[in-house]
């Protein structure tokens, strides 16, 4: 009996030529982003990928502290990873949020605290989401809204400038969340912040809020 052709040659086998490059890409994505779980974070990138979708990957590596090490809950940088694939939408699906979310190997509980924070049903309004995830990072309410002015902002470095309507925003929204700051303290510190965007094309640099009474944050 004849023994059967090999099922694969060397011409058999085609390597489409972009191959390389993807499998490039995708390993540097997993180095700056470091998901606690490989498989599963691939799955959402090349699931992105193939929508033509903004990737789960970070802008680079986060070092974690000490006490983070081990940790795989929301950080700056997954947050912004976030904010990056569902801003464009607006109000988003708590459904497609869950989905993104465990995509980056975050944990469901911690998902399920920041929904509670406010009354949200099957839909969710994405800047709300990220404000009160700012809030659940930062130690007050300043550290809140610098964390979301460096997610916002299009110009990176230590200004961090966004725009006046954004600030005031998410600072009205997280202190009414809070509730421990009277309306009418909140209305005179964003007068405050208004005359100084107004002389910066309407943008707000953290300096401007940094100097501010602290009882307001």
């Amino acid at each position: 009996m004849p023994l059967p052709e090999a099922l694969f040659s060397a011409q058999q086998i085609n390597i489409p030529p972009e191959l390389p490059d993807i499998l490039k890409q995708f390993t540097k994505a997993a180095i700056k982003t470091q998901p606690c779980d490989v498989l599963q974070w691939a799955a959402g990138y090349f699931s992105a990928l193939s929508k033509g979708e903004p990737l789960p990957v970070k802008e680079r590596i986060e070092m974690p502290s000490a006490v983070e090490e081990t940790d795989t809950s929301l950080t700056p940088g997954f947050l912004q990873v976030l904010h990056q694939q569902l801003s464009p939408k607006g109000t988003v699906s708590v459904t497609e949020l869950k989905e993104k979310w465990r995509n980056l190997c975050l944990p469901d509980e911690q998902l399920e605290v920041i929904l509670q924070l406010d009354d949200f049903g099957e839909e969710v309004e994405w800047m709300k989401f990220l404000a009160l995830g700012c809030s659940t990072l930062g130690e007050s309410l300043l550290n809140s809204v610098k964390i979301a002015c460096k997610i916002l902002t299009t110009e990176p470095g230590p200004a961090a400038p966004i725009t006046f309507e954004t600030f005031s925003f998410l600072y009205s929204y997280l202190a009414n969340i809070d509730g421990e700051i009277a309306e009418e303290e909140r209305e005179a510190f964003l007068h405050r912040i208004k005359e100084q965007a107004d002389q910066q094309s309407g943008m707000v640099l953290l300096r401007n809020f940094l100097t501010q009474p602290s009882v307001l944050f």
